[in-house]
């Protein structure tokens, strides 16, 4: 875990994390384990199965939860025994109690299932950038370095994908903490199917700003 300004952050694997302060945040859950704590608010940034996993939703939802997700995966999502499932799509913002969350475009510029076809096109799934207790968090969700990226300029924290193949390499992560400018720099999209340690390490050594390379929670 990493406290930021009284703000615990805790990776949970891939591009899971756990923020918490009075309030319980989880964005991407996927593989939890033991009994998480449950969920004041759950973020979605796509509909890929290890960002948009029922089983873990499931785990931490309670009947006070608010779940956001961007549109295409609010049809997965109905069905869920949650106080409201919203709908919140690239440039739209919402709130919860004192959380601000904003939609920002997440999506491939160069990384293609075939040519022309992009792992994540357009439009499809969103980062965010949440707001609490003053201080704003980014979490890219499953994108290359795009010029939207721009909007999260000057954030705390930013979440950033570093094991390329689906998501930015760590050298285009130093590229993308070049433009975001982020007080502090947490790797993740490493150590579950695809990526390792080393690139966490490569970002940290190469990057323009202090980097915390997370353990995962057990």
């Amino acid at each position: 875990m990493f406290t930021y300004e009284e703000i615990e952050i805790t990776w949970l694997g891939h591009d899971g994390f756990r923020i918490k302060k009075d309030k319980v945040i989880y964005i991407d859950p996927y593989q939890l384990s033991g009994s998480p704590a449950k969920a004041d608010v759950v973020l979605i940034t796509h509909d890929h199965f290890d960002h948009l996993s029922e089983v873990d939703v499931k785990k931490i939802i309670g009947p006070e939860t608010v779940v956001v997700a961007p549109p295409a995966c609010i049809g997965q999502l109905k069905g869920l025994a949650v106080k409201e499932v919203r709908s919140l799509q690239a440039g739209g913002k919402t709130r919860v109690d004192n959380i601000e969350v904003e939609a920002i475009p997440a999506y491939n510029v160069n990384k293609f299932r075939s040519p022309g076809n992009p792992f994540h096109p357009k439009g499809s799934g969103v980062g965010f950038i949440v707001t609490i207790g003053g201080k704003r968090i980014y979490h890219a969700g499953d994108s290359d370095h795009i010029p939207e990226m721009a909007k999260a300029k000057g954030v705390d924290v930013a979440l950033l994908p570093v094991s390329g193949t689906y998501v930015m390499t760590a050298q285009e992560a130093v590229e993308a903490a070049k433009t975001i400018q982020p007080s502090v720099a947490i790797p993740m999209h490493f150590g579950a199917i695809v990526g390792s340690p080393a690139d966490a390490e490569a970002f940290r050594k190469a990057a323009p700003c202090r980097v915390e390379i997370l353990k995962k929670e057990s």
